[in-house]
């Protein structure tokens, strides 16, 4: 009996942060009930920093550089992947593409406020999670054949 290749999705979010210590939060027009860390699906062979900056430019048309991993998540329902990368502001203007986004903005988001703002409890535990992370777990891309670390963050 021949097994079945599993099949998931790849998801990337960032929690971005700007030099005033605000965190960039998006309202996507299919879940207007809540903001969220902007991302997105992974492409096929695409390294996941670079899905999540390209991710985030989609969204909001600001550059950012990621730093490292807060955490990863599984959705067991839709069977996706989600990884949370840290993120610092680099650059842009807040520009959104209204087929996809309702709203993008920096705020001051605390343990205090964040019900405020995230109410679907999975995205409120991620954004916890990155914005208490202490440590940031390192993330590499490799080539094999020959062997070529093309990037590194930790």
């Amino acid at each position: 009996m021949q097994s079945k290749i599993p099949k998931h999705i790849i998801a990337v979010s960032a929690f971005v942060t700007n030099e005033n210590n605000e965190v960039l939060l998006t309202k996507v027009q299919w879940r207007l009930d809540t903001w969220e860390m902007p991302g997105g699906q992974v492409e096929e062979g695409e390294a996941l920093d670079k899905a999540v900056s390209r991710e985030v430019l989609e969204e909001t048309g600001l550059n950012i550089e990621p730093i490292g991993i807060t955490g990863v998540y599984y959705n067991t329902t839709k069977q996706i992947l989600s990884v949370v990368f840290k993120a610092k502001y680099i650059d842009g203007e807040i520009k959104v593409p209204p087929e996809e986004i309702n709203d993008a903005r920096f705020v001051k988001l605390n343990e205090n406020n964040i019900d405020q703002f995230i109410t679907r409890p999975h995205m409120k535990s991620r954004t916890l999670d990155a914005m208490n992370a202490e440590n940031i777990i390192p993330y590499e891309t490799w080539e094999v054949n020959p062997y070529n670390l093309v990037g590194r963050l930790f």
